[in-house]
């Protein structure tokens, strides 16, 4: 048979079939204890839930095959992902990442990566040619790639990073949550190791908190080193919410095009708006990152976009404040459209501009979406011109 494409996996989350009762959704297996051979306690086999729960099984399965993967892992959370890998490494390695990362993994290499003695480089270039410059043979043991960048969404070239960073022997690990695997498969350019959050697009819902690891083949030993990792340190995931997971992936693929069919058109519609000053969103040609983009994205360029505004973060948060539809709230992936004042949510040592504005766009009426920024948008403008006209 021949392999099916990823509309099919995913709608089918791999048509397994309960072997119990030939149930076609897999059911939910809470215990957290597994029977032992009374005559055999040696023997192998499931233990306890924290190493292996059957409910994974299926969820871990699908992301695997969807990243093109030797094996996946699911965690208690994307943070808890993330930080697996780190675990990995010892006192004085060195790790290089961009600026421009996820604030939760910048926040925690600040307060716990450098206390345990990594030692960390972020750049403000993040091509190939800086990172060659910043690699130190023998002692850089991981390179970091989030492409696109959150929240600026700047994009990087997976397959030239990947080929240096390999060169002086570092493993390449990147964050996956925004392209997902409908998107981009960051294995088929190089990397080794891929993490989620799946409390975005992968559950796709926005009540779940989860998080997946993926390992390249040729990379099954860090699989195992990190699954050690996740059992001693106890960042499982709970059944119900690996159910849950599953349940929001039959509908991964369809989400995440029509979501970056409207993020194009509102991107678009931005650009032409007299009080955004720039549109940031790697669909645009005028992005710097677009090439790349169309290289790396295969049928979309993702769901997430920002914008500055004139007027600064004073502005900015007036035009979050009068979307109606759009709901003011933080995270991403879901189905209805959020925006936020990124910066405010990053705190005072944020990198990011402060008056940016990040949006998640989702899968309403992108004409009910456009509407209700075109009314906040123009909100503001009529009140600046009120003020001009009030004063002598």
């Amino acid at each position: 048979m021949k392999k099916l494409h990823q509309d099919t996996l995913t709608a089918t989350a791999l048509s397994w079939v309960d072997e119990e009762t030939d149930a076609m959704i897999s059911p939910l297996r809470p215990s957290t204890s597994f029977l032992r051979d009374p005559n055999d306690l040696d023997r192998a086999g499931r233990m306890f839930t924290r190493d292996d729960n059957p409910t994974y099984q299926q969820p871990e399965a699908l992301i695997n095959e969807l990243e093109g993967g030797a094996g996946c892992l699911l965690f208690a959370s994307g943070m808890a992902s993330i930080t697996s890998v780190f675990h990995i490494l010892n006192p004085g390695d060195h790790v290089i990442l961009p600026v421009n990362v996820y604030s939760g993994l910048r926040d925690w290499l600040n307060q716990h990566g450098l206390r345990w003695g990594l030692e960390i480089s972020f750049l403000k270039h993040y091509d190939a040619n800086f990172i060659e410059k910043a690699l130190i043979p023998g002692k850089t043991k991981l390179v970091w790639i989030e492409t696109p960048s959150n929240p600026t969404w700047d994009v990087s070239d997976i397959a030239a990073i990947s080929k240096v960073a390999h060169q002086a022997r570092a493993l390449v690990a990147i964050d996956n949550t925004v392209s997902t695997p409908i998107l981009t498969r960051p294995i088929e350019h190089g990397v080794d190791i891929v993490v989620h959050s799946g409390s975005k697009y992968l559950n796709g819902h926005g009540d779940v908190i989860a998080g997946a690891l993926i390992v390249a083949p040729g990379q099954e030993s860090v699989l195992q080193k990190i699954k050690a990792i996740r059992n001693e340190y106890g960042g499982v995931l709970g059944t119900f919410e690996a159910w849950l997971l599953l349940r929001g992936m039959r509908t991964l693929a369809v989400r995440v095009k029509t979501a970056c069919s409207n993020a194009m058109v509102i991107a678009q519609f931005l650009d032409t708006q007299a009080n955004v000053k720039k549109v940031l969103y790697c669909g645009l040609e005028t992005h710097a990152g677009h090439e790349i983009a169309s290289r790396q994205m295969q049928g979309g360029f993702g769901a997430m976009l920002s914008f500055q505004v004139d007027g600064g973060e004073i502005e900015a948060k007036k035009i979050a404040s009068k979307t109606c539809l759009i709901r003011q709230a933080i995270s991403f992936g879901s189905t209805e459209t959020v925006i936020e004042h990124r910066a405010g949510m990053e705190g005072v040592d944020s990198p990011t501009p402060r008056d940016l504005l990040r949006m998640s766009i989702g899968i309403e009426n992108v004409d009910d979406i456009i509407a209700d920024l075109k009314q906040a948008l123009s909100y503001t403008l009529e009140e600046e011109s009120e003020k001009e006209l009030e004063t002598p």
